[in-house]
């Protein structure tokens, strides 16, 4: 084993603090966990430190149409991440928020280095402004007919029908994603990065391996159309830091979220008492290692390293990305129930099945990974729970029953152990390369091999014969120091699994050169089952769960086809009916729901004031209808979280034979008017 300790701080791209986890997200932080307790493994100082991206505009938003502060919106969704993320198992050393005062602080210092150095430039730009709102709109809030494809209701940066890329200027028929209305075009000053002044050092740090080649080739190709300067400002109001010496300008959310990491690790460098400038100065000995998804390759290879580059800090000793997550070949999908939430599966399985069969799909590429469902529930029950705990369960009834629990004193067939120890370099050197299929195919192989040994010896008919009960604690003996073997090289993956292992034989279950040594003459606590073979009716469950949450958010009006009969609610009294608040509310925009077949998502003014509200009024209405009409809806609803969003309200319909119909108010009505 390599002797020589490594110091490592590692790290995962930032979720967004404006959304529950969900598989997609847990792949990424599976894949990082691994690694991270593999060098653990190892024996070398490793630290896992991130954050929640808690600024922008979809921030904003929604906060205030949740009618809670950005504050208290990040404040819940980050202990909601980090409940998701400790019963995912993972061995993160801090988990922060971009919104902390450590990441103002960084922030601030790399900008005033950068403006210093004579990076910055500032420069009066032209964009798309909400009149309604009284607000700059960032490019993904703009919505309109692509210019190539001419497929509507495309965002303002690139269409999902054909894959263009375009300004938002281009879009025809443009129109705020926010309040529907036409945007118009304002001038503003904006701060901008002056990225061409690193592109040599870019380019050299790109060939020093700290890349994919797939990855590299991309960057040659942006090199080579020239690196544009990057707009660093976004205007109020926007919820962020704003940049010093201003009054209305704020960096924008991937000036910041990078500097994340920087900042978490700060706090934890205060708690452990760690040197944090040591780990940041350029030429040190320590590592730097970012896992993201292939998405946002481009913030992590030229934005970030050019900002430390002009702060005079250390660049990432690796960037590895990962491709998407498919669901049973394809994209997940909310109707299909396999877009999951990381607690809905928490909700039926064991974490560490996921976790395994993450890390037998993982390459070191940036190709996709698919969570097959069937293929899923036959690993994991013939892998782990056939090939590894079995192995397990088999001796220590033998060792229990015969020996009262003790081992033997010494190995039969020591130089079989030596043959699964000989095994520790190869599979360490894949686990290293992120190759994590194939350390499972290396271990899946002596899993094949420890079980083979037991089958040929059968202890279960050596038992039966007198006068050979030393060989039965023998054979169980090997058997057992095979089974920590695999268990201890398996820990990184399905780390429960190993804690169970690690109580079952009185031994720690963690560096891998604690194996040096076998585990002879020492006395197994009493065998509790380590993982349960996956019953196929709990991913069943998984998916109806994913439905239900589902349907039992597209019925917030009136069905389809209500009963002809009248069928009356119990009686209510007046003071009841009095506690609704109804209000005249003007559509300003409305869209179809792509994952529901009755929703449509309105956005509704009621009279300086906008909210976001599902309605299941797809079948009776064009979106494109809907927009300017007047209608009435409870305005006093609580906001209910649904699959889609949050719904902050509810607009009132009729239903019947004859279709389905909203309530619209008679002429003169104004947006807000009390409705009685």
């Amino acid at each position: 084993m390599n002797d020589t300790k490594r110091k490592i701080l590692v790290t995962a791209a930032l979720p967004y603090a404006n959304g529950s986890i969900h598989l997609g997200h847990m792949l990424e932080y599976v894949q990082t966990d691994i690694w991270a307790r593999f060098q653990r493994a190892q024996g070398h100082e490793t630290w896992f430190a991130w954050a929640d991206d808690a600024h922008g505009t979809p921030i904003m938003l929604s906060a205030q149409r949740q009618g809670i502060t950005p504050e208290q919106l990040i404040e819940r969704m980050n202990a909601e991440h980090q409940a998701d993320f400790r019963d995912f198992g993972l061995s993160y050393d801090n988990f922060s928020s971009t919104h902390s005062d450590a990441n103002r602080e960084l922030v601030g210092m790399i900008f005033e280095r950068l403006r210093d150095g004579g990076h910055v430039v500032e420069k009066t730009i032209s964009q798309f402004y909400d009149e309604r709102e009284g607000m700059f709109l960032p490019d993904r809030f703009i919505k309109g007919t692509c210019p190539k494809c001419k497929t509507p209701d495309q965002y303002g940066d690139s269409c999902e029908a054909c894959g263009s890329t375009y300004a938002p200027t281009d879009l025809i028929d443009p129109r705020s994603a926010v309040s529907g209305t036409s945007p118009v075009m304002r001038d503003s000053e904006h701060h901008f990065v002056r990225l061409e002044r690193f592109g040599d050092a870019l380019k050299a740090w790109t060939a020093s391996g700290a890349l994919q080649s797939e990855v590299r080739n991309k960057l040659q190709e942006w090199f080579t159309d020239g690196l544009r300067d990057w707009d660093v400002t976004r205007d109020a109001p926007y919820f962020g830091f704003r940049i010093p010496g201003t009054e209305d300008k704020y960096f924008y959310v991937w000036v910041d979220a990078p500097v994340g990491y920087m900042a978490s690790f700060r706090e934890l460098s205060e708690r452990e008492g760690l040197d944090f400038d040591a780990w940041w100065t350029p030429g040190t000995d320590t590592e730097l290692h970012h896992f993201i998804g292939k998405d946002i390759v481009y913030f992590h290879t030229l934005f970030w390293p050019a900002m430390l580059m002009g702060a005079g800090l250390r660049t990432p000793t690796g960037v590895h990305a990962h491709g998407f997550l498919t669901v049973d070949g394809t994209k997940m999908s909310k109707s299909r129930g396999t877009f999951i939430m990381a607690r809905t599966y928490l909700d039926h399985l064991d974490p560490d099945c996921l976790r395994y069969y993450f890390c037998a799909k993982l390459g070191p590429g940036l190709g996709d990974i698919d969570l097959n469902l069937e293929d899923f529930v036959a690993r994991v029950n013939a892998d782990l729970v056939g090939k590894v705990v079995n192995i397990a369960s088999r001796c220590a009834g033998f060792i229990h029953r015969g020996f009262d629990g003790e081992l033997a004193a010494e190995l039969p067939e020591p130089a079989l152990y030596a043959e699964f120890l000989a095994e520790r370099p190869a599979i360490a050197a894949d686990f290293e390369g992120r190759n994590y299929q194939s350390a499972i195919r290396r271990i899946m192989a002596l899993a094949d091999r420890a079980n083979r040994y037991i089958d040929e010896h059968k202890p279960w008919l050596m038992a039966k014969e007198k006068g050979r009960e030393a060989e039965v604690q023998a054979v169980c003996t090997q058997g057992i120091n095979l089974f920590r073997v695999l268990i201890t090289l398996l820990a990184p993956a399905i780390p429960f699994t190993a804690e169970k292992s690690a109580t079952f034989l009185g031994r720690e279950v963690r560096l891998w050169s604690d194996l040096d040594q076998p585990l002879v003459g020492a006395r197994l606590a009493p065998f509790q089952p380590l993982l349960h073979r996956i019953d196929p009716l709990k991913v069943d469950a998984i998916l109806e769960a994913s439905k239900a949450s589902l349907q039992a958010t597209e019925s917030p009006a009136a069905t389809d086809t209500p009963a002809r009969d009248l069928d009356l609610a119990e009686e209510i009294g007046i003071d009841d009916f009095t506690k609704v608040d109804l209000r005249v509310a003007r559509i300003v925009a409305a869209e179809a729901v792509p994952e529901a077949d009755k929703l449509l998502r309105l956005t509704l003014d009621l009279g300086g004031q906008t909210r976001n509200v599902f309605a299941g009024i797809k079948s009776a209405y064009d979106p494109e209808d809907l927009v300017g009409r007047l209608t009435v809806m409870v305005a006093n609803l609580k906001p209910r979280k649904m699959r889609f969003g949050v719904s902050e309200g509810m607009v009132l319909a009729a239903g019947g034979g004859q279709g389905l119909f909203i309530l619209s108010p008679d002429e003169g009505a104004e947006p807000g008017d009390r409705v009685s």
